[in-house]
């Protein structure tokens, strides 16, 4: 009788351990996590008026005047509203300043630099459709404009293109829309057309 008292104190004494040392108070914090983002299917249709240029672009997306601008009839805003981003388009016509054109665009994209972590740039060259120009992708966690380009006919045709978010640049957690709408945005370049 005596060995099975002392049994199950020496059971009940263990188990107390076990339970006291067991609980880790320890806090370990999840990481911080960001929204699921849904990326629609894609699909294009035309855009073809009365502009001196025609492209094809998201159905998700939405055409809108650029308001700030209101004296430049040709320029636009291409609105991603899921994604709150927009890409600004902006035309001019070619009166022997296309130089001045070529480096205002060089100067905006290198405006980025102190945020950037690299630059990189790519010809563009459709000879079919006379569509010369450059795009520019630039990486950085706070960069404000992770896209840049400009098409031209170099005699009579300038646009440029910027893609903006209207929120926080955080690069990091918008990479899935920065990849997906630089789809959109190759797409516009492929299709482009001078009138």
């Amino acid at each position: 009788m005596l060995n099975s008292i002392n049994l199950q104190k020496i059971l009940v004494t263990g188990l107390l351990l076990l339970l006291l040392t067991s609980c880790d108070e320890t806090f370990t914090p999840k990481p911080r996590g960001y929204f699921r983002i849904d990326l629609p299917a894609k699909s294009y249709k035309s855009f073809d008026s009365l502009f001196p240029y025609s492209f094809d672009y998201p159905k998700y997306a939405v055409l809108t005047p650029d308001y700030q601008s209101p004296d430049k009839i040709y320029w636009l805003n291409i609105e991603f509203p899921a994604f709150k981003g927009t890409l600004h388009i902006s035309y001019n016509p070619i009166h022997q300043d296309l130089v001045k054109y070529l480096e205002d665009s060089r100067s905006l994209v290198l405006k980025h630099i102190p945020k950037a972590s690299a630059i990189s740039d790519s010809m563009i060259s459709i000879p079919d459709h006379k569509v010369y120009g450059m795009i520019y992708r630039i990486q950085g966690v706070g960069v404000a404009s992770p896209t840049q380009f400009f098409l031209t006919d170099s005699s009579n045709h300038f646009l440029r293109g910027a893609l903006y978010f209207n929120l926080r640049p955080n690069n990091d957690s918008l990479s899935p829309v920065i990849s997906f709408i630089n789809q959109d945005i190759n797409h516009f370049i492929e299709t482009f057309t001078w009138k």
